[in-house]
Formats: structure tokens, C-alpha cells, sequence
């Protein structure tokens, strides 16, 4: 039968209670990487309200991995216990918890969305950052350091140890973050990598540093947990990164183990030429899905219950990830399942009398 949007889904030994899920979104709420009681609250009320997975903002595989300097991040041993925390309160809430690791790249030391957003230089508490070129991602700022063989290696290991971390913290999905023009995204992107190096040039070499750290991170995962990736599916820019590639990538990395393909797009180059519409990535994961054979999640300007079923229903999607709308209402799944008759929903039981009653026939 047809999916809906509130069938479980399981994927390994996994199952999600519904297809929502809470993309990940930075807060830029920490100090040194570490969690605060603001992200077991951001992260908990979503799980209360209902959404299936729940997964955290980016959290950097290491302190020059960080967008900011108030990233979320998973590079010390002592950022597990706080973790540890958040994600038995998700899981005691019927939601599963999920983990985003990432390298923000050429994107990294930068100041704050509500501080500008600008470059942060070494001498005002910032740090140089690391790209596949010495290409700067906004004209005028310092070029980044260009990584030599040795630094990519050690960043693999960076996701490997992040993922462990991450394991113990408890979290049953990890995501990659190769999207948005971040390190791995970077890599993908002829726009940005300009290596002549085995990680430059060809399709399977600007795609190698992906393949590597999926499969190193595989294998420290267990069998029985899912491995997702998150990936722009286009550059929107002419001679860059397209749908193409993507479903070339995602082909790949179903054959190493990657269980779902979470599709958004954009974020490499500035000049960008985006088509904003409701639900305008949605075509992407349909095909990423169809021609990849891979499960796929669907992000971007999902904002109502029947759009949101009707990607499920028709197939384009296995997951709907909403961003946005969950901070606009972090109970958007509670009211979904009145919207669309959903049945046995259950509520919180410390929220049951607020449940609307229907009227019986």
C-alpha cells in the first residue's frame, strides 16, 4: 500500500514513528562546542510535538570545523555527556535522535547571522579556514589554506572519531553534511575545487573525499544504524555541481552502506541563481530516489500537512525534513495529524486534554 506521511519508516534496525523530521538547524549557542539547556529545549519540544527524527544543527568534527565560534560541536570527549542528555530526553519523547557532523570549510570563522556574518580574523578570536582551493568564498576576504593529502586524511579521521563520539552520546542516525558549500560540498563542486590532485578534477576524484569519510564512518557504525548524507543536489550556478552528479553520488554511496540521501541544494558560490518556490527541492529527491535506488528526504518550503503527505504519497520522498515551520511550531506534526485524520497519533500525556475530539458518527 501507499505510503503516508504518518506511516513509520524503517530503515536498518530503525524505525521511525512517522516521516517527519527536524532538519537540522543552527542555533549558534555554544561555547566551545558544548551543548547548552537551549538545545535540550529547541531539540526536546520537537520531539514532544510529535516529529519522528529529530536531528541536531551541524555539529563540527573539529574546532576549525566550526561556522562559528558558538557552533555546536562534537570534537571532544567532553561534549558527550550534555548530548547524552538531550538525546535520552528525544528518546523517552517517542522520537529518535539524529546527529549532523560537519566541516564548515572555506565558510568557517565567521561571525553570527544577527552579528553580520562577516569573516572573523585570527587577531578578533577567529581562525584560518581550510578549503580544497585557495579560493575565498566572498571577494575581498583572505584566501583559506589549501589542504595538503596529510590534512584531508586527518579531517577523515576527524569524522570517524566525531562519529564515535556520537554513538556513545547515544544517537541512532548520523548524518554527513555535505551540502550548502561546506568542506565536503566543497569538494564536490568543480565551482570551488580547482585540485589537480587525485581529489581534483574528475568526477570520482572530487568525489573521493565523500566516498572516504561514508565509508570510514560505516564502518564504526553498527550494522543495525542508519547512515544518512545530506547533499546539495545543485549549485544553481552554470558549470557547477547538478541532479546529474547527485544521483551518480548517491548510486555510489548506497553502495557503501549510506541508507538515505537527505537532498537540499545551493550554498557553494555566491552567485548562485536560486528558483524559490513551495516545495522546490522536492523534484530532486524524486529523482535522486528513482534513478539512485536509494530512500531520500525532501527539504525546502514545506509548509503545509497536505503538501508535506503528498510528497509521500506520490513517492518522491521517503522523509520530509522541515526547518522553518518547525521553529514557527514546534507541534506543526500534532496539528498535521488532525489535518489529515491521521489515527492513533498519540499525544503527550501531559498534553492529552488538549487533543481536539471529533465528534463520533
Amino acid at each position: 500500500m501507499m505510503a503516508n506521511l504518518f506511516d513509520p519508516l524503517t530503515l536498518r534496525g530503525v524505525t521511525l514513528k512517522n516521516r517527519i523530521a527536524v532538519s537540522p538547524m543552527c542555533e549558534y549557542s555554544s561555547e566551545d562546542g558544548f551543548a547548552t539547556d537551549w538545545h535540550l529545549v529547541h531539540l526536546g519540544s520537537r520531539a514532544v510535538g510529535g516529529a519522528g527524527l529529530v536531528i541536531t544543527e551541524a555539529a563540527a568534527v573539529s574546532p576549525a570545523g566550526r561556522i562559528t565560534a558558538h557552533d555546536l560541536g562534537i570534537y571532544r570527549d567532553e561534549h558527550v555527556l550534555k548530548l547524552r542528555s538531550i538525546v535520552d530526553f528525544i528518546h523517552a519523547n517517542g522520537a529518535v535522535a539524529g546527529i549532523q557532523l560537519a566541516h564548515a570549510g572555506r565558510k568557517a570563522s565567521t561571525a553570527r547571522p544577527w552579528e553580520g556574518g562577516a569573516l572573523v580574523a585570527r587577531g578578533q578570536g577567529g581562525w584560518t579556514p581550510v578549503a580544497p582551493s585557495p579560493i575565498p568564498y566572498s571577494a575581498g576576504d583572505p584566501a583559506p589554506h589549501e589542504l595538503t593529502a596529510h590534512e584531508i586524511a586527518d579531517i577523515v579521521g576527524d569524522f570517524v572519531a566525531a562519529a564515535q563520539r556520537a554513538l556513545e552520546a547515544g544517537f541512532r542516525v548520523i548524518e554527513l553534511h555535505a551540502a550548502h558549500g561546506y568542506l565536503l560540498h566543497e569538494f564536490l563542486s568543480p565551482l570551488v575545487n580547482e585540485r589537480n590532485d587525485n581529489y581534483g578534477g574528475t568526477f570520482e576524484n572530487r568525489t573521493r573525499l565523500v566516498r572516504e569519510v561514508a565509508r570510514a564512518v560505516r564502518a564504526v557504525v553498527p550494522e543495525d544504524r542508519p547512515l544518512f548524507v545530506r547533499i546539495s543536489a545543485t549549485d544553481w550556478a552554470e558549470g557547477g555541481w547538478d541532479v546529474n552528479q547527485s544521483v551518480r553520488l548517491a548510486a555510489d554511496l548506497r553502495e557503501l552502506g549510506v541508507d538515505l540521501i537527505d537532498v537540499s541544494s545551493g550554498g557553494a558560490v555566491a552567485h548562485q541563481q536560486i528558483a524559490l518556490s513551495p516545495g522546490y527541492q522536492v523534484p530532486f529527491a524524486e529523482i535522486i530516489r528513482a534513478e539512485a535506488k536509494i530512500a531520500t528526504g525532501a527539504v525546502g518550503l514545506i509548509t503545509e500537512p497536505r503538501q508535506a503527505d503528498d510528497v509521500i504519497r506520490g513517492e518522491a520522498a521517503d522523509l520530509v525534513l522541515l526547518a522553518r515551520e518547525l521553529l514557527r511550531d514546534p507541534y506543526w506534526p500534532l496539528r498535521a495529524s488532525l489535518a489529515l485524520d491521521a489515527e492513533n497519533v498519540a499525544w503527550p500525556v501531559q498534553y492529552a486534554r488538549a487533543k481536539p475530539h471529533r465528534a463520533r458518527a
